[in-house]
């Protein structure tokens, strides 16, 4: 201890210089009496040996004071305190340890008392009398009851009560009654965050026929597993009344949850607090949640109902717009993405449904534009209604931004968890298998049935899906929009696959540039989450028109050769009937690495179909046959083409098709070929990315 001297008979206690911060300094006062500089009052001091001693040392030298005569009181006429009072305990060199101070003192000036005078040369408190303080161990409770009496009746009137260490048994209580009135604190404000804008925005919600977004998480979730993520952040912003509307949450929910017991994440735009405007706080909350999902690998599903970006905001809107499309970019291909629009979506915000993987609509409540009937009015003079506009048949049909359509919110819910069950959580797991039932096999003899005799005659391509995939499994994806093309998921004892097939019932099951990008699109996404790609092909080719090429049949056709170029899944395709041209080439032709190619006995597999094959080549000895014997002739070249050039045994002579099968047998080949393609690994040529042509 620095500036320290120790005791002497002079200085019999010594003096202690100040310490470092957190430390009391102790000093010898010029009587002899000990004082420490701060020290709080009462101050429990370790040790019971040293108190008990230095209380009889105390007894003692006060003995002694009286037998000489010297009385009791310093000069002041104080009454003379005893050493074992907390504020006359001091340091002497290595014998006393320095107090552990537990409150601060209450007095301006702690009390001090004559220090021991020398008898015989020694210091008071040495030599013989020295070892009375271990006899006096046995009053070391009762002096120190003493002492804390004695301290309370010293204490100044008005100054504050000090803490007494056996009032310690109210405590418990009084942390039972504080925890008590934090509960009722975290109730309180949960009930206000559910109540969202309020039970007359509520109703109002109802009334319209739509449910909350609590109650939309709790309807499309397993019971009791939803949990929820920053239910009390609210925005920071003024002006335009901002400040008086704070909602907890700010009008989103987010949080995760369990469909058929797997992980999914969520989030709900609340419409009862400002219209579910996107706001500066929706992109911090939506954004942690995709952050989260995309890195756990579970996917996304996201329930809108917004009147679009917070004007109020301003750039802290549009900012969170972009950040929130960032995010859909980043997840796209890693997890799974399911947009259910339950409401208007308008403006900028339309934008990050249409960059998840499947959008689902409600009749009747759910619109999705760009500019709304009253600023198209305003700039076009034109009048359109916003069911027109960008309501669910709307997009469904005309558009294919929507993939699905429901009637309610209830279908909406029980849609989306059916296509999840085809879906793996993420680009790394396998899509979900059921265990293989025999009661769900088709009668796989009808197939000989489907295709008509003529080939000039339509059929429904959807039959032979049914007859092929588990009874009931197959999940059509974008009925309404580009029907001469057909895509969706299905079950092949147990294991999810991808159907793409041309619907010869519609424009005989030509491609246009819906239908290319439709397939395209289908067939990229089952790519990136591992899902096996099976195609039923019977298309005479490419629409033929000027409106296609003006509006880029090319660009759009070029995207299904790209999509199954760079497809890496197990690939499957069947032959049905026409396979004519480019057609062909494009629709999971072996040439482009399809691995398994089947055809059917009525395959047709050319260039182009005979009848145009034979006005071709056959133009000049056509003319030269007498008009009554044309049509005979005619006939008779068409058939001798048949034979000659669409046969599916010439292209399976020739390598392109793998084997001719009675349709009876698709199923299983298929199957077969699916198990044998399963642990497919293809080698890739480095390098960023392809450019599609978009």
């Amino acid at each position: 201890m620095a500036n320290s001297e120790r005791p002497s008979s002079e200085n019999p206690l010594g003096t202690v210089s100040p310490l470092s911060d957190g430390d009391h300094a102790a000093t010898a006062e010029a009587d002899g009496t000990l004082k420490l500089v701060g020290v709080a009052t009462p101050t429990n001091v370790a040790g019971g040996v040293l108190l008990a001693a230095l209380r009889a040392w105390n007894r003692r030298r006060r003995s002694r004071k009286r037998e000489r005569g010297d009385g009791s009181t310093d000069p002041t006429g104080k009454q003379e305190t005893s050493p074992t009072h907390p504020s006359n305990i001091a340091k002497s060199g290595s014998t006393l340890t320095r107090p552990n101070i537990s409150s601060k003192s209450t007095k301006d000036e702690v009390p001090t008392e004559e220090s021991g005078s020398a008898t015989d040369g020694q210091p008071a408190g040495t030599g013989p009398t020295s070892q009375a303080p271990i006899n006096a161990l046995a009053n070391t409770d009762q002096s120190a009851e003493t002492d804390r009496r004695d301290q309370t009746s010293k204490r100044p009137t008005g100054s504050p009560a000090l803490p007494d260490p056996h009032q310690d048994s109210a405590l418990p209580l009084a942390r039972t009654n504080r925890a008590v009135s934090e509960a009722d604190s975290i109730e309180a404000r949960r009930a206000t965050a559910h109540q969202g804008g309020g039970q007359k925005r509520i109703d109002a919600q109802h009334a319209r026929g739509k449910l909350t977004a609590r109650e939309r998480i709790k309807r499309i979730l397993d019971p009791d597993t939803f949990e929820e993520l920053a239910p009390y952040i609210e925005h920071r912003h003024t002006g335009f009344g901002l400040e008086q509307q704070r909602h907890s949450g700010d009008g989103v929910v987010t949080g995760f949850g369990l469909i058929d017991g797997r992980r999914v994440a969520i989030f709900a735009q609340d419409f009862t607090v400002l219209g579910g405007s996107f706001s500066e706080v929706h992109s911090l909350k939506v954004g942690r949640l995709l952050e989260a999902a995309t890195s756990s690998g579970f996917p996304i599903i996201s329930l809108l109902d917004s009147v679009g970006a917070r004007i109020q905001e301003g750039v802290w809107s549009l900012a969170g717009f972009g950040d929130l499309f960032w995010r859909n970019t980043q997840a796209s291909g890693v997890v799974p993405q399911i947009s259910l629009m339950l409401g208007p979506c308008a403006g900028g915000a339309v934008y990050s449904p249409g960059l998840t993987d499947f959008v689902v609509m409600t009749r009747g409540n759910s619109f999705m534009f760009i500019t709304g009937p009253e600023v198209i009015r305003t700039v076009t003079g034109e009048e359109v209604d916003v069911e027109t506009l960008g309501g669910a048949s709307t997009h469904a049909a005309g558009s294919g931004v929507a993939h699905f359509v429901a009637d309610d919110e209830n279908c909406a819910f029980a849609l989306t968890r059916r296509l999840l069950s085809y879906l793996p959580s993420n680009n790394v797991d396998a899509p979900p298998v059921l265990a293989p039932d025999d009661t769900l096999v088709p009668d796989v003899e009808a197939l000989d049935r489907v295709i008509p005799e003529s080939s000039q005659v339509p059929y429904d391509v959807r039959d032979a899906i049914g007859l092929i995939a588990d009874s009931g499994s197959f999940l059509e994806v974008q009925t309404d929009f580009a029907p001469n093309a057909v895509v969706g998921f299905a079950r092949l004892s147990g294991h999810v696959v991808a159907f793409v097939a041309n619907q010869p019932s519609h424009l005989a099951g030509v491609l246009d540039i819906d239908a290319s990008d439709k397939i395209a699109r289908f067939i990229r996404f089952s790519d990136a989450f591992n899902i096996p790609i099976v195609t039923l092909i019977d298309c005479p080719g490419f629409l033929p028109g000027s409106g296609q090429e003006h509006q880029g049949i090319i660009r759009h056709g070029a995207k299904i050769v790209y999509a199954y170029s760079e497809a890496t899944v197990p690939k499957i395709s069947v032959v049905l009937r026409k396979a004519y041209g480019g057609a062909y080439i494009v629709m999971s032709s072996k040439m482009i690495r399809t691995d398994v190619c089947f055809a059917w006995p009525t395959a047709e597999i050319a260039v182009m179909g005979p009848k145009g094959a034979v006005n071709i080549l056959y133009a000049r000895q056509l003319a030269s046959v007498e008009p009554n014997n044309r049509d005979a002739e005619r006939a008779r070249l068409e058939n001798e083409f048949q034979e000659r050039f669409n046969s599916p045994f010439v292209a399976a002579s020739a390598g392109h098709i793998d084997d001719v099968i009675y349709p009876r047998e698709t199923r299983a080949r298929v199957t077969a070929a699916l198990e044998f393609f399963k642990d497919k690994q293809t080698t890739q040529v480095p390098k960023k990315h392809g450019n599609i042509p978009l």
